[in-house]
């Protein structure tokens, strides 16, 4: 019985744990890296195509600074226009070559979820962050 409960302590600090030191770190303060892994391409009347981010364009890694209130690609930078923090989540938005674009990082777990819009494209991209 004294194992069974050992063994239930050290799974629950050890899921726990996890989410205590990943909360501090997404916190609207500490640069970020993001990584994209899955995104789809919209038309106006079409089924959504799902592909590798860069295979339609759109950065495989972001730096995010907050400080600056920019997000960095490989081939360009971009101002953060907005940006609203909650308890569960960071929300930027802005815009960049005729796209509106918004970005969402949720404060628990670092993922990240982003749409790229005009009115005749939509992307959506979903990744995930760390601490730089």
């Amino acid at each position: 019985m004294k194992k069974v409960i050992t063994a239930i302590l050290c799974a629950v600090a050890s899921t726990s744990w996890p989410a205590l030191g990943l909360a501090a770190d997404f916190d609207g303060k500490t640069p970020l890296i993001c990584a994209s892994i899955d995104a789809h391409s919209c038309d106006p009347g079409e089924i959504c195509d799902r592909s590798l981010p860069a295979d339609i364009g759109l950065p495989q890694f972001m730096r995010i600074d907050f400080a600056k209130k920019t997000i960095e690609g490989p081939s360009r930078s971009t101002p953060i226009v907005s940006f609203d923090k909650s308890q569960d989540q960071l929300l930027m938005q802005g815009t960049e070559l005729g796209f509106a674009w918004t970005l969402v990082i949720d404060t628990a777990t670092g993922e990240m979820t982003s749409s790229v819009v005009n009115r005749d494209h939509a992307y959506i991209m979903f990744g995930a962050c760390t601490v730089k």
